[in-house]
């Protein structure tokens, strides 16, 4: 039996992280911290006879523990990370990781001189689905993919805080970034696997279309060339309705996802595949991340970890090259691999 906890009990944790550890036979959660002293309440009908504390920082040095579970904001990630795999624990991490290249590739250096795992929570992979269309993608369904379009459109940010904190994912010192930063992760590594190579350049716009009275931007439109196939992502928090949708168009047919519906055009012919939930039902997945609570507790056990701090390290560095595009009026910059020391420690 591993013992952990959460650090962080907000909604993500509550709705999308607790069902899924409370599924599992072999990990039993026996503490959990937050600063919000309401989230106690919540703690003792949850996980009736889990310790609380105030502080991560309490918890961690009170507790002897495998592994814990990051749902806290972005800004409290790095630092926490370090501290959990200081006190000798696996790590389960919410996106986005950390700020930087150069931060990743330091815990991740942590983390292998300590013999743990550092896993991010990259739960979009086993959304259905975006699982059926990798599968077709990988079996020559539509052909060489040529082109991608991807859409995420919301009306506004997913609801994170309450009361008098307000929702700490419109705060650049918290959450880093708008909508960029929120669901840009998300479709960077989804579009990495499905055409199963980085890409070489990236130019973005970022705009307050419609909520400006955030200091983050709430619309980004992106273009990723890779060697064969080129990208445009559209992700806005301004749209008038809640929806996902892409298209993966190759030399012998089209792939195209609306939400939970997936239709492959070609030769004249749809088929079509109903893969609920829909990219759009909810914001917390339970479904997903129960697919992700499997796959660290694998590479726990001594399993493999499937590229997933790769995958990472190149979704820290398109948010940057992205940022900095968008400073330079949507120039298109160069995708520079990841540095020897980086390569190394992300493997």
């Amino acid at each position: 039996m591993l013992r952990g906890a959460i650090l962080g009990l907000g909604n993500v944790a509550v709705h999308g992280h607790l069902p899924g550890w409370l599924a599992r036979p072999d990990v039993r959660i026996e503490a959990v911290a937050d600063l919000d002293p309401e989230h106690q309440a919540v703690a003792a009908r949850l996980l009736p006879g889990a310790r609380w504390y105030g502080s991560a920082e309490e918890l961690l040095a009170r507790e002897g523990l495998d592994l814990v579970d990051i749902s806290t904001p972005p800004s409290s990630h790095a630092g926490l990370i370090r501290a959990a795999l200081d006190r000798g624990c696996h790590v389960l991490c919410e996106k986005p990781l950390v700020p930087s290249s150069e931060v990743l590739a330091d815990l991740a250096h942590v983390a292998a001189a300590r013999g743990r795992i550092l896993h991010t929570v990259h739960n979009w992979h086993h959304a259905p689905i975006v699982e059926r269309t990798g599968r077709l993608i990988a079996a020559g369904a539509v052909g060489p993919v040529d082109t991608v379009a991807w859409e995420t459109l919301r009306l506004r940010p997913a609801a994170a805080g309450a009361g008098r904190a307000g929702n700490w994912r419109v705060d650049p010192a918290i959450a880093g970034g708008g909508v960029l930063t929120d669901h840009g992760w998300h479709v960077f590594y989804v579009l990495r696997r499905w055409i199963g190579e980085d890409p070489v350049t990236v130019g973005a716009t970022l705009e307050q279309r419609r909520h400006r009275q955030w200091a983050v931007e709430d619309t980004a439109r992106i273009r990723l060339t890779f060697p064969a196939t080129r990208a445009d992502i559209l992700l806005t928090w301004a749209a008038d309705e809640r929806r996902t949708r892409a298209e993966v168009r190759g030399r012998d047919g089209v792939l195209r996802l609306d939400d939970e519906e997936l239709v492959l055009a070609r030769d004249g012919a749809d088929e079509r595949w109903s893969c609920p939930p829909g990219l759009s039902d909810g914001s917390h997945h339970p479904e997903w991340f129960h697919a992700v609570l499997g796959e660290f507790l694998d590479a726990v056990g001594g399993g493999p970890s499937p590229g997933n701090l790769s995958e990472a390290s190149l979704c820290v560095r398109l948010e940057a090259l992205a940022r900095e595009s968008n400073r330079r009026g949507g120039a298109k910059l160069p995708v520079a691999a990841p540095g020897r020391a980086e390569r190394q420690s992300v493997a």
